[in-house]
């Protein structure tokens, strides 16, 4: 460190570091020009630490204060959507709570509730999810009204005619009566002269009547219990029905049923 910028911090530290007594006497807090020549660079930190205020100690500082205002807001807003039963929301408002201020009150407070709205979100999602699979129709068809529900298998199928979504009709017509029936877009079923089919409702197998009628308007194979399957629908999770391929062996087509609303279908 040159001569004169060590003399000139010493008289700095003589004029700025310095305590008194109790008598308002200055005391040796200063340091010496010889001192300062010793230390050199390595202690100009040291020096201008000494001499610079104290660290605030016990406050809170602006940005930890907003923090934690902004925390208890995501907090009531939170509040808000669990009490009105607003699973989503609140889970919403908890997962921002809980990312952006971990370690506040306000986190802290919500924690318990924040994990019965996540399983309860969670749950409603699901329920919503089951449901749209299923669409309804209900049309004019001769002297009264046709109403039908429907529901696509989980994934497609390999027919031996490429890949084909398979869905699962329940049909109330005024002339035909009620019926269920599966339909392939490619492909065709081996039932023209009437099959068993092997259908499993939440993991329980059991046999059912299927045929297929000769006609080209779709392709078609009707199980012919249909007030039994629908009965299993109503109750059940999860159904699949070994489907025979007139291209050979059978595919399962799996049903995520637990959507079903039977209201819509009045009467079965």
């Amino acid at each position: 460190m040159p001569a004169d910028l060590i003399e000139d911090l010493s008289w700095w530290t003589q004029g700025n570091c310095y305590r008194r007594d109790d008598t308002g006497e200055r005391a040796d807090g200063a340091m010496s020009r010889r001192w300062m020549r010793q230390g050199g660079a390595a202690l100009l930190g040291l020096v201008l630490a000494a001499c610079g205020p104290a660290p605030p100690t016990g406050s809170t500082t602006p940005d930890a204060a907003g923090d934690a205002q902004a925390a208890e807001e995501l907090g009531k807003q939170f509040d808000a959507q669990y009490a009105a039963g607003r699973w989503d929301l609140a889970k919403a408002n908890g997962d921002v709570l809980t990312a952006r201020y971990p370690a506040s009150a306000a986190a802290r407070r919500i924690a318990a509730q924040y994990r019965q709205a996540r399983e309860k979100g969670d749950a409603a999602r699901q329920t919503a999810r089951l449901a749209g699979l299923w669409s309804y129709l209900s049309q004019p068809a001769g002297k009264g009204r046709q109403v039908s529900a429907t529901i696509y298998a989980r994934d497609p199928i390999q027919t031996g005619a490429g890949r084909s979504r398979v869905r699962l009709i329940f049909r109330d017509h005024p002339a035909w009566g009620r019926s269920s029936y599966l339909v392939l877009e490619s492909g065709d079923f081996d039932c023209y002269g009437g099959c068993q089919l092997k259908v499993t409702v939440d993991g329980k197998p059991r046999r059912m009547s299927g045929s297929r009628p000769k006609t080209d308007e779709a392709i078609a194979m009707f199980i012919e219990d249909e007030r039994t399957l629908w009965r299993l629908m109503k109750s059940a999770k999860e159904i699949s029905i070994e489907v025979p391929l007139k291209a050979g062996g059978t595919q399962a087509a799996v049903f995520e049923v637990g959507g079903l609303d039977p209201s819509r279908m009045k009467g079965w």
